[in-house]
């Protein structure tokens, strides 16, 4: 007997679109055989999954880049896995990683899904499972791009970015300083304020849950903000934009204050500051710049081994914690990019 067939793959699946905060109820959990690969397919054991604060939105029904997780469907996650079993020549057992395997424990991916999946081989001397779940990965991905792309730093410029002690947040904030910029980062709590400045190297970090965020980018960005990174939208752009300079770029990457309404987003009331400092919003989708990925990831590796950037997981164990780890990213909960380990190698 194969011993793929008895392979048992366990599953989280949509049961139902989330109003407001998505609680366990929103989910059912399912198991199935392993699926064994025909030709040309291979077979992944999923070892960790990265858990993001877009994939709230993929929940939703409505048009967005890209389609809504249908009820029923097994939830989509970006993951590392193991090849357990390969009919394909690119791919020997063994071999780790990376694309979207979905909350699950086993995907079995035939070939002409591989690039829709985005995978490719990792590499664990560039760097651990969890930071290719990290900087090397899709939080990392959208720091380098909508930072240098988007947002397009001198030398000199002020950065302020919000939900800095994030996943996205710590890696945009560690790259303006390597270009020469000065960093303001925005967090919760005093310990993501202390850590980021003196574990990343801000330069200040504003503790949002303490008072006045308008108070504290007046006194730390007393030039005003050249480049503003924004993750959570809500009142902290409004207070952002009330400090920008002439010619500012704000990067729209997310808005994770606003991703469990039950009422209309909350638009930016002082957008008249764009207008007053010729500056420019636009936002910004990681999958568009795919085909750089390795140019980035390059880069950022570099950064790793000589020490320039860090690379801080917060990791919750096993897929039956999904909805309870899913829900510490609106709560703030997590320290670091959060990561679901699902098994080890």
């Amino acid at each position: 007997m194969n011993t793929t067939t008895a392979l048992t793959n366990h599953q989280v699946r949509l049961a139902r679109r989330p109003v407001g905060a998505s609680t366990r109820d929103d989910w059912s959990f399912t198991s199935e055989p392993a699926q064994q690969p025909a030709e040309g397919a291979i077979l992944v054991k999923t070892l960790a999954l990265s858990l993001d604060p877009a994939m709230r939105g993929w929940m939703n029904e409505g048009k967005s880049y890209i389609p809504p997780v249908a009820i029923g469907e097994v939830m989509r996650a970006g993951g590392v896995g193991q090849v357990v079993e390969s009919k394909n020549a690119q791919y020997k057992a063994g071999d780790l990683v990376y694309g979207s395997l979905g909350v699950q424990e086993y995907l079995t991916l035939p070939e002409d899904q591989f690039r829709r999946n985005g995978l490719f081989k990792i590499d664990q001397r560039i760097g651990s499972v969890t930071q290719w779940l990290n900087v090397l990965g899709m939080p990392g991905m959208t720091a380098y791009f909508g930072l240098l792309d988007v947002g397009q730093p001198k030398p000199g410029d002020t950065v302020v970015v919000s939900g800095a002690a994030g996943a996205v947040g710590q890696t945009v904030g560690q790259l303006a300083k390597i270009k020469g910029c000065r960093v303001v980062g925005i967090a919760g709590g005093q310990a993501k304020c202390d850590w980021v400045v003196n574990e990343l190297g801000f330069d200040a970090c504003i503790d949002y849950k303490a008072g006045n965020v308008r108070a504290g980018l007046k006194e730390h960005c007393p030039k005003g903000v050249d480049v503003y990174f924004d993750n959570v939208g809500g009142d902290i752009l409004d207070d952002v934009l009330t400090r920008i300079g002439r010619g500012a770029r704000i990067v729209i990457c997310g808005a994770i204050s606003q991703y469990n309404n039950t009422t209309a987003v909350q638009g930016p009331k002082n957008y008249m500051s764009l207008l007053v400092n010729r500056a420019r919003m636009e936002g910004m989708v990681v999958f568009d710049y795919a085909d750089r990925y390795p140019v980035a990831i390059a880069e950022l590796a570099g950064y790793l081994k000589d020490g320039r950037m860090k690379s801080r997981e917060d990791v919750v164990q096993g897929l039956e914690n999904f909805p309870e780890a899913l829900g510490k990213l609106f709560s703030g909960g997590n320290f670091g990019k959060l990561v679901l380990q699902v098994a080890d190698a």
